[in-house]
């Protein structure tokens, strides 16, 4: 018999349930809206139960919007920590989750799980460690897999806020981080991008000089996850990098910015074949936090 196991893509705008033996072996899926907590959680604590019950899910990944404390010695372990999200400040996601249903669960930023879902299930990329996962959506975070293991340390990676060139002349917009600015996500997130242009990203046409101001960013972003890591892989997901073209473009202004510093093959022949988007696709998340639950 298959062995299932939960997972949860716990996010700011929507939450994703499901029950899965891996890609292509879903046995349900469900996904509401990120209203209030006890909302939300009541609801994620349903969809479980019969699983649970029926002693098909043992054991959940919950893979979650941030801040969150990773610190399994902190007594806020698994909370939703500092975040502009109404009502979700303090709030106690995985302890929560396993109260309500009793069985064991793993707990990560959800952008570390995509990281996790890409080196998991991606038989390629497990040769590929350091690996990195970008996304550049709602917000901007970056996820990292490092010796196996997704990255924690002080809190966990907050590189989508990272500090990058900002030439006022080009773009005078002051960003919409309401800590930094224009800080990476301030410049180049979803709603960065609609804020300065006035509609969508994913309405802007092909030949917006928008997309060529975000590839620029975005190369920017990458050449410096590239100096400090030195990753054998970056993986590019969200929303925006999914414009036709874009990651063709970013390639290009990496090699600029890096204006062959790092003699590697990787970045002066195949960079192609080291900044790539997901593997998984918009199931990089939901699958990373299977994979969390596998391997907890």
């Amino acid at each position: 018999m298959k062995k299932f196991y939960g997972g949860v893509e716990a996010g700011g705008t929507k939450f994703v349930c499901i029950v899965a033996a891996g890609p292509g072996e879903i046995l349900a899926q469900e996904r509401f809206p990120t209203t209030r907590p006890e909302e939300t959680i009541g609801k994620t604590i349903e969809f479980f139960r019969p699983f649970v019950e029926s002693k098909q899910v043992d054991s959940i990944g919950i893979a979650s919007f941030g801040p969150v404390d990773l610190n399994e010695k902190s007594k806020t372990y698994g909370y939703i920590t500092t975040t502009p999200k109404p009502g979700w400040a303090q709030a106690d996601l995985l302890g929560s989750i396993q109260r309500g249903l009793g069985v064991t669960c793993a707990f990560d930023t959800d952008v570390n799980a995509a990281a996790q879902g890409e080196y998991y299930w991606i038989p390629e990329n497990r040769e590929l460690d350091p690996l990195l996962y970008i996304t550049v959506g709602t917000g901007i975070g970056v996820g990292g897999i490092v010796n196996g293991k997704t990255l924690h340390g002080l809190i966990h990676p907050e590189a989508g806020h990272m500090f990058i060139p900002h030439d006022l002349k080009i773009d005078p917009f002051p960003g919409v981080c309401p800590y930094h600015g224009d800080c990476m996500e301030g410049l180049a997130s979803g709603p960065s991008m609609a804020k300065r242009w006035g509609q969508a990203a994913e309405t802007l046409p092909d030949d917006h000089p928008g997309w060529d101001l975000e590839a620029w960013y975005i190369g920017f972003m990458v050449s410096n996850l590239l100096l400090n890591f030195s990753p054998r892989r970056i993986i590019l997901g969200g929303g925006v990098p999914q414009h036709i073209g874009l990651i063709d473009k970013v390639r290009k202004n990496v090699q600029k910015q890096i204006n062959g510093y790092v003699k590697s093959p990787q970045v002066l022949e195949n960079i192609d074949r080291l900044i790539v988007p997901p593997a998984l696709g918009n199931q990089a998340g939901v699958m990373g936090a299977i994979a969390l639950a596998i391997t907890r």
